[in-house]
C-alpha cells in the first residue's frame, strides 16, 4: 500500500487553536510513523465561505491525484457537501472536530444550514474520526453515521510540568481558548464580578482575532465590572508561553457551552491543575471524577459558586491537583493517538 495521504485543512495550518494543533500534531505524527504528508490549504473563511471561495476549495480537492487518500478537516468539509458527493468513490476520511451546528451564537437557521450539509458529507465520507467518544456518539445519534465508520482518536498529550502553587496570597485562575462565543468568556467574567471579596487574579490567553464581536464583548464586560486590575488578556501564546502559564497557576476555568473534546481542559489535568468547567459536550469525559468540579453551561450562579469554594479552601484545589496529577499518567500519548489513526487510514485503504 502506497503511504501517501493528502490532509486538507481550511486556511492556516498555524491558527492558534485546538483543532490546528490537533491537525499539525497528528501530521506530524503520521509522518514519524511513515505516512508521506501532503498538506492542502483549502482557503479561508469556513465555515462560512464565499462562493468564489467554496469552489475554489472544492477545485484544490478535485485536483487532488486520484490515488491518493484524502483526509479533510471537518471545518471546511462540513460545509463542502457537493465536494463530498464528487468524492465519494475516493479514500475520503473525514475528521470531526466538533459538530459544525453545535457551534454557539448561530441562528436557528444557521445551525440547520449546518447540520444538513455536515450530515450530507459525513454520509459520502469512507470513515470518519472523531476526537472523543461524546461526538462519535452524537454523529451516530444525530447525523446518521454508523458507529463502525466513526474511529476515535482522542488528541495526545507531552510531559508537562506539574504546577506549582503560588506564594503571593493571590490565587492565580488562568482559562485558555479562542476569544469566541462557545468558551463563554462572558459567562466567567460575569462569576468573576460577584467574587471581587475574594483574593484571585486571572490570566486569559487565546486568539481574538477569530470573532471581533466576541473580543470587544470581554474587554468591555472588563471595563464595566471594574476588573482591569484583576483580569490580564493576553490573546494568542507560543507554545513556551503557554506551558509556562499552565505550570505557574492554581487553578484552571474554562466556561465552555460545548466542547468536542477540550484540549485546553486536558492540557491543566496534564500540568495537575485542578479544573473549574461545564459539562457540555465531551467535557465529562475529558476531566475525571475528582480532578475538577463541573456546573452546567451559562450558569453563571453555579459558576461563581465553584470559584468561591476553591478559591477559598485550598485543602479542595490540592485534593483536585493530587486527583489531576494522578490522572495525568493515564493521559494518552500522541504517538499513541498517532497509532490509532494510522490503523484508521490502514482500514479504509
Amino acid at each position: 500500500m502506497v503511504r501517501r495521504i493528502a490532509f486538507a485543512v481550511p486556511g492556516d495550518l498555524a491558527t492558534p487553536t485546538g483543532g490546528y494543533a490537533y491537525d499539525r500534531r497528528m501530521i506530524a505524527e503520521l509522518e514519524r510513523l511513515g505516512w508521506q504528508i501532503d498538506v492542502v490549504d483549502l482557503g479561508e473563511g469556513f465555515p462560512w465561505p464565499g462562493s468564489e471561495r467554496r469552489a475554489a476549495a472544492q477545485e484544490r480537492l478535485m485536483a487532488i491525484p486520484e490515488d491518493r487518500m484524502i483526509i479533510v478537516d471537518g471545518l471546511a468539509l462540513g460545509v463542502l457537501p457537493e465536494a463530498a458527493m464528487r468524492l465519494r468513490t475516493r479514500k475520503l476520511i473525514a475528521l470531526v472536530h466538533h459538530p459544525l451546528a453545535l457551534e454557539a451564537g448561530l441562528t436557528a437557521k444557521q445551525a440547520e444550514e449546518l447540520r444538513s450539509s455536515e450530515r450530507a458529507a459525513l454520509a459520502a465520507s469512507r470513515c470518519v474520526v472523531v476526537t472523543s467518544a461524546e461526538t462519535a456518539r452524537t454523529l451516530a445519534a444525530d447525523y446518521g453515521v454508523p458507529p463502525e465508520r466513526i474511529t476515535v482518536v482522542r488528541p495526545g498529550s507531552d510531559p508537562a510540568s506539574m504546577a506549582k502553587e503560588s506564594s503571593d496570597g493571590a490565587v492565580r485562575l488562568l482559562s485558555i481558548g479562542a476569544i469566541v462565543p462557545r468558551k463563554g468568556f462572558d459567562v466567567l467574567i460575569a462569576a468573576l464580578a460577584t467574587l471581587t471579596d475574594l483574593p484571585w487574579r486571572l490570566t486569559i490567553a487565546g486568539d481574538r482575532s477569530r470573532d471581533a464581536k466576541a473580543a470587544a464583548l470581554l474587554d468591555a464586560d472588563i471595563v464595566r465590572f471594574k476588573l482591569g486590575g484583576r483580569i490580564e488578556v493576553l490573546g494568542a501564546v507560543s507554545r513556551e508561553r503557554l506551558d509556562d502559564l499552565y505550570s505557574g497557576a492554581d487553578l484552571f476555568v474554562l466556561a465552555s457551552r460545548y466542547e468536542g473534546y477540550g484540549m485546553a481542559y486536558a492540557e491543566a489535568i496534564a500540568h495537575g491543575l485542578p479544573v473549574i468547567g461545564t459539562n457540555a459536550g465531551a467535557i465529562p469525559d475529558t476531566v475525571p471524577a475528582g480532578a475538577g468540579v463541573l456546573v452546567a453551561p451559562d450558569d453563571v450562579g453555579a459558576l461563581a459558586q465553584a470559584l468561591r469554594r476553591l478559591i477559598e479552601n485550598p485543602d479542595e484545589r490540592h485534593k483536585l491537583a493530587a486527583s489531576a496529577r494522578d490522572a495525568a499518567q493515564r493521559l494518552p500519548t500522541w504517538q499513541d493517538s498517532a497509532k490509532i489513526f494510522s490503523h484508521a487510514l490502514e482500514s479504509a485503504a
